[in-house]
């Protein structure tokens, strides 16, 4: 089954790639890698605000992060032209705004992470990291990047 087919079974539309809110661009290809910079929780077209701990619960952190998986998908679609050509997801890095006591940051990004493998299967076994942090920009919840191998 092509990775299309994959996302269309789970009602996955991918979105086109944002514009970058500063000084960067939204992916770098170098050799057989492809670097894909952070990208923010959105909700309804804007930031989605929170704080693991405060504000927000893991299971919703758990959305956001799946959410942004299918933001880098579509990113990573216009560095490649064909998600199909996806060897390997091989990083993930995730950044969790929470509050100093909350320790389930790697709970929130399994919303990333698990929906890497449903969509790439083995491919989409990945390394990764997961931290807490006191701020992202634009008061997000949860910001991830991604490197992958094509």
């Amino acid at each position: 089954m092509s990775i299309y087919d994959k996302l269309k079974e789970l009602g996955i539309a991918l979105p086109p790639v944002a514009t970058p809110a500063a000084a960067y661009v939204p992916f770098v290809r170098t050799g057989n890698l492809v670097f894909i910079s952070g990208h923010i929780a959105k909700k309804d077209g804007k930031a989605w605000v929170g704080q693991l701990g405060k504000t927000m619960t893991t299971d919703e952190g758990r959305a956001a992060a799946r959410a942004i998986a299918i933001d880098l998908m579509g990113t990573l679609h216009a560095a490649v032209g064909d998600l199909n050509k996806v060897q390997r997801i091989v990083k993930v890095m995730s950044l969790v705004n929470s509050t100093p006591d909350f320790t389930e940051q790697h709970l929130v990004t399994n919303g990333a992470s698990e929906l890497f493998g449903q969509v790439f299967g083995d491919k989409g076994a990945h390394a990764r990291s997961a931290f807490g942090v006191a701020q992202i920009p634009m008061g997000a919840c949860v910001e991830i990047e991604l490197i992958a191998e094509v």
